[in-house]
């Protein structure tokens, strides 16, 4: 059985010291040491902890057993960051012990939350604050779709939009439609989000869920019944709570399987992202009667994923991979997307860097009140660990994105120096495709490619300038 372990510097505990003590563990319990991965400061960037990622991600469950660290506090700077890191480990599908008592690290994720409560952390007496206001049911923050911000901080029917949600319950409850195919008809009914955009399977789910349409406030952990006008019976929303539990599939350890171009594969007819899809199949052969199963990956346009647009365009990812290698080799089907004013392009990255750790704050605090909800009983731990499991899954790929984008402000470079290094990263992708690891391929490819546009005939790559 192998294990890996991962440390952070401390003050309590140098490396050096986590690192025999991983050793001391491994051997003690029988385990093969099959790699240590590193940060060594502790508020600094994470390498360590994302090559750690990358490894499990392309090792697999079968290929080691666990990771090892010191405790749940070691995997952060604090605890909130801490429990983001054990559910984006958890969600790929690795048990996480302590090397100290040899346990789950989930046994005492709860423990560590409660201890931190009581401590008084992440601002808790402005968050005290802000739960004496939720609990006379004055709105904080942006009030959900269908309502505005009204006299007293409470919240008033926006009657267009009350009545989209109104027009979303009976779809689903009455007219038995699935969240897809609701998505599907708001956006051929030319309806829009508040924001002026298109529907989505989330955005759909989310107003299902979302109990403020029965009159109910909640937020930091409170909950005031009755507290605005509703837009549904009660009894209709908890008949769409129970069908949507029951078509819930059983909750399973999340194993994320990674795509090479995902992120910047566009579909060449509705300009929207493709997303990477894997499919498993299981059939039964007449001639013996034995079962066969087969796994299928491709590439499929998101529209008509999560919002039942556009036409059917898939691409198998061993083909389109194949195609993108081929082409980089040979250059053809490949341009070049026209340089932007460098003043300009700076000012867009730091944008769209501020909206991203914008995000991750958000995605924290929807934990935090996860977590909330769990030590005082409104949430059980399987429903917790659940809910762990899809912030974390949003939260790796909002990293991502956010070291992409770190990483071109970092490149803002003169052109020449731009042109030099996109050559000297196009001859390593021709040369030393065979030989290069998948994240290091997946890195290279992002430097030199802006987006890939798939058509059912070919591809077209457009390249960074």
């Amino acid at each position: 059985m192998r294990a890996v372990g991962y440390f952070r510097e401390t003050k309590s505990h140098t490396l050096v010291e986590q690192s025999e003590s991983f050793l001391e563990f491994c051997q003690r319990n029988g385990f093969e040491a099959a790699a240590t991965f590193l940060d060594p400061r502790a508020d600094g960037e994470l390498h360590g902890f994302r090559q750690m990622l990358d490894f499990v991600r392309l090792q697999g469950p079968q290929g080691f057993l666990l990771v090892a660290v010191s405790d749940l506090m070691s995997l952060g700077g604090g605890p909130t960051e801490a429990v983001r890191r054990y559910f984006q480990l958890a969600s790929l599908g690795v048990p996480i012990l302590s090397l100290i008592d040899g346990d789950d690290l989930d046994s005492g994720l709860l423990s560590v939350w409660t201890k931190h409560r009581a401590n008084g952390g992440l601002g808790e007496r402005v968050k005290a604050a802000m739960r004496r206001k939720a609990v006379k049911g004055e709105a904080l923050g942006r009030p959900p779709y269908g309502y505005r911000v009204g006299a007293r901080r409470r919240l008033v029917i926006v009657a267009e939009e009350g009545s989209v949600v109104r027009y979303i319950f009976r779809l689903y409850l009455k007219d038995d439609l699935g969240i897809r195919r609701i998505a599907r008809r708001l956006n051929e009914e030319e309806l829009r989000t508040r924001k002026g955009g298109l529907w989505s399977m989330v955005t759909v789910r989310d107003i299902l869920r979302n109990r403020a349409y029965v009159g109910t406030y909640s937020r930091f952990g409170v909950r005031v019944p009755a507290s605005h006008a509703p837009l549904i019976a009660q009894e209709n929303f908890q008949q769409v709570q129970e069908r949507l539990d029951q078509r819930r599939p059983a909750t399973q350890s999340r194993k994320m399987s990674p795509f090479l171009l995902s992120g910047i594969t566009h579909c060449g007819y509705c300009g929207n992202k493709m997303i990477g899809v894997t499919r498993k199949q299981r059939w039964q052969r007449r001639s013996d009667g034995t079962t066969r199963t087969a796994q299928y990956r491709y590439y499929q346009c998101e529209s008509r994923t999560n919002r039942s647009l556009c036409d059917y365009h898939t691409r198998r990812a061993e083909d389109l991979e194949e195609d993108v290698r081929r082409n980089l080799k040979t250059r053809s089907g490949a341009t070049s997307r026209p340089a932007r004013n460098g003043a300009q392009a700076a000012t867009d990255v730091e944008a769209q860097i501020r909206r991203l750790k914008d995000k991750a704050r958000r995605l924290d605090r929807r934990l935090e009140e996860y977590l909330d909800s769990a030590i005082s009983g409104r949430l059980n731990q399987d429903k917790l660990r659940s809910l762990g499991l899809i912030i974390a899954a949003e939260q790796l790929q909002l990293e991502e994105r956010l070291a992409e984008s770190r990483h071109q402000a970092d490149l803002r470079a003169s052109e020449a120096q731009r042109r030099r290094k996109r050559e000297q990263v196009m001859r390593r992708l021709r040369d030393e495709w065979s030989v290069l690891t998948f994240g290091e391929r997946r890195e290279l490819i992002r430097e030199v490619l802006d987006r890939i546009v798939v058509k059912d005939d070919g591809i077209e790559m457009v390249l960074k300038p």
